[in-house]
């Protein structure tokens, strides 16, 4: 098999990123004689090619099956396809630590796919992930580490070998997720900044993201992520209207196209974006239509016959 480079960084053996597109996380498929394990699963629209995608890989390689799956957090695009890969493969599902009780009671008010306003179909899991633990992936050692900020409750994978960090939704190469905790008034800026600066401590050479390409100019994404955790902790404002527009981009991506009415009957039904509707002081009819509009205006969507359409 050819080698694959990153850069100038060469991926180690028994490692595979299946990059995907923004409405399912990026999945990490590792592989070794004694574990054969995947990182995030995507959303459940697309479970059928994360399992394909996993089998062809098996295929691929001659292996047997699945042993683990990891959640770096349960966020519904990194955790969707985690009942469809549990029927498939009979795998362990592992997930953070802090999420054992919402998964095991399946609680909807502790979980956050109501209350972003998208779907997961429900699941079980075997283990959990605890932070300052290690966990075998594939035939590497990988060190647990905390990730709050983004999610509180997310965790990030670190390889000390070979300088790889799978960061999740913490650190892009542009930026990072948004910070959702704030939306429902909780710290989260503090926790984003306490995360940069535990990456800036690691001696990393390849960043695998959450979403978009792998990149290993650390210092400059770090540098990237700094300067907007500044603009948007500078104004709570800044912060809810950037997690509006992502959240109805996000389920236009699903949606592809959605009548209007249809549109705004979710927005107002979405409990995360009723938070910011109020933090904003807006109506609902004011709020909808200036979420709308702002999609539009940054060439994220356009109106056509009386729909919402995605534009790519």
């Amino acid at each position: 098999m050819s080698e694959k480079r990153i850069g100038n960084y060469l991926l180690p053996p028994g490692i595979e990123i299946f990059e995907r597109g923004w409405l399912s996380a990026n999945n990490i498929f590792l592989f070794g004689e004694d574990d054969v394990s995947l990182v995030d699963s995507g959303y459940c629209t697309h479970q059928q090619m994360t399992v394909d995608l996993v089998s062809n890989a098996l295929k691929r390689h001659n292996l047997s099956g699945l042993n683990k799956l990891v959640n770096t957090h349960l966020h519904s695009d990194h955790c969707g396809g985690n009942a469809g890969l549990l029927k498939e493969f009979d795998c362990e599902i592992w997930i953070p630590e802090a999420e054992v009780i919402a998964v095991q009671d399946w609680d909807e008010d502790l979980l956050s796919f109501a209350q972003l306003g998208q779907d997961c179909p429900r699941f079980s899991h075997c283990d959990q992930l605890v932070a300052g633990k290690e966990i075998n992936l594939g035939p590497y050692r990988w060190q647990i580490l905390a990730a709050p900020g983004h999610d509180n409750h997310s965790i990030m994978l670190y390889q000390e070998q070979h300088q790889i960090l799978i960061s999740a939704d913490a650190l892009w190469e542009e930026g990072f997720g948004v910070i959702f905790p704030e939306l429902w008034g909780e710290s989260g800026f503090e926790g984003v900044a306490q995360t940069l600066e535990l990456i800036e401590e690691l001696p990393v050479a390849l960043v695998i993201p959450g979403h978009g390409k792998p990149f290993t100019d650390v210092k400059k994404s770090i540098a990237t992520a700094k300067s907007r955790l500044d603009y948007l902790s500078g104004d709570t404002d800044r912060n809810a209207r950037h997690g509006a527009k992502v959240l109805l981009k996000y389920k236009l991506l699903e949606w592809r196209s959605k009548e209007m009415s249809a549109v705004k009957s979710w927005i107002a039904g979405t409990p995360a974006l009723e938070s910011i509707r109020k933090q904003m002081n807006l109506c609902s009819g004011d709020f909808e239509d200036w979420l709308i509009q702002a999609l539009v205006k940054s060439k994220a969507a356009i109106i056509e016959k009386d729909c919402l359409v995605n534009l790519d």
